[in-house]
């Protein structure tokens, strides 16, 4: 297999071009001492009066990309790749999906399955109601701020979990997972995964602090996507390819502030000699799955959504002999909260 070039990245940044604490520059800033490689900023359509791509560009070794947030009470869509601004219309979630596609752009439904935190916010939860939606890239299976904010009932749990905010923080929801895995087994379905960051102060009585701070968040869920060629420096160019990786699912998610996660691969091999990575699709033939980590850790592997095996270490195969959606789930270890949600493959589709 050709070895791919891995850049790390992170969605879903909100700026103070909605209800963000800081510039995309300051941003940017702080995405470069992270070593993150791109980052991509999803403000809200309502709270923006324009997509303000003139930001786009290489901040030093970053590069900054700006998308968008759609929706209002419910059905947040976060879209990429726009040539101009959209808001929100009356009609519903579908005429967002196809006025994004219409534009030559792409998009994922955000946190479909989100809870709420019940401590200060009342619970409130920006869902997808309407899962009839279709023609969408993919889903968010990760939102870093949704899970961690729907745990936090009390001013104790937002204390235990603001100091074990990496060890404590729970994996995909299940309910999430479920609706993907049943999407994929009839077509391709991309996952990502975003930190929601906003960087915003919190007040409570006499408190002012900054919960989740850039610094912190910008490192939390992170996409690693896998590329054949290097980085352009050119922004067009660059453009493309993290787009074009994005829209074809050449990506794994990983909560980075548990444990660095470049490195990491998963790629079949038929008997004919021909390779896939994540993200491709392909007739079935027999082969060989590779799993490979950058720590001891437990792989998964899911058919279907099911589990079919698990190994303990930092490398595995196995022999595929049944056609089926194939991904995987990396838990890394850590003293004494256990097994922690770590890496999500995009699958491996053998139809």
């Amino acid at each position: 297999m050709s070895e791919h070039f891995e850049y790390t990245g992170n969605l879903h940044i909100h700026s103070r071009y909605s209800d963000g604490a800081g510039t995309v520059p300051e941003i940017a800033s702080v995405a470069h001492k992270l070593g993150l490689d791109f980052i991509i900023f999803n403000d809200h359509d309502n709270m923006s009066h324009d997509l303000h791509l003139e930001d786009e560009g290489y901040c030093g070794e970053v590069l900054a990309l700006m998308g968008l947030e759609i929706g209002k009470r419910y059905h947040h869509y976060l879209a990429y790749d726009l040539k101009e601004m959209l808001k929100s219309p009356d009609s519903g979630p579908q005429e967002v999906i196809d006025r994004v596609n219409d534009q030559g752009g792409f998009g994922f439904l955000a946190h479909p399955f989100e809870k709420g935190m019940p401590f200060y916010e009342k619970s409130i939860a920006y869902t997808w109601n309407d899962l009839s939606v279709k023609s969408f890239t993919g889903i968010c299976i990760w939102n870093f701020s949704s899970r961690w904010k729907e745990r936090v009932r009390s001013p104790f749990h937002a204390l235990f979990f603001l100091l074990f905010k990496s060890r404590t923080l729970k994996g995909p929801d299940k309910k999430t997972l479920f609706f993907w895995d049943d999407l994929c087994r009839k077509k391709r379905v991309v996952a990502m995964g975003g930190s929601d960051a906003h960087g915003a102060g919190f007040k409570w009585g006499p408190l002012r602090f900054t919960p989740l701070t850039y610094d912190y968040t910008l490192n939390s869920i992170n996409v690693h996507i896998l590329s054949e060629r290097r980085l352009p420096k050119d922004l067009a160019r660059a453009k493309t390819e993290i787009y074009g990786a994005l829209k074809e699912g050449r990506l794994f998610i990983v909560h980075d502030n548990l444990a660095p996660g470049k490195g990491f691969r998963f790629h079949f091999v038929s008997d004919d000699g021909s390779c896939l990575i994540m993200g491709n699709e392909k007739p079935f033939q027999p082969g060989t799955l590779y799993m490979e980590t950058p720590l001891k850790s437990e792989i998964r592997l899911l058919k279907n959504g099911a589990v079919v095996k698990k190994w303990r270490g930092q490398k595995a195969s196995y022999r595929v002999k049944d056609k089926g959606v194939y991904r995987i789930e990396v838990y890394y270890y850590r003293f004494p909260f256990g097994w922690r949600a770590w890496i999500f493959s995009n699958p491996i589709y053998l139809r």
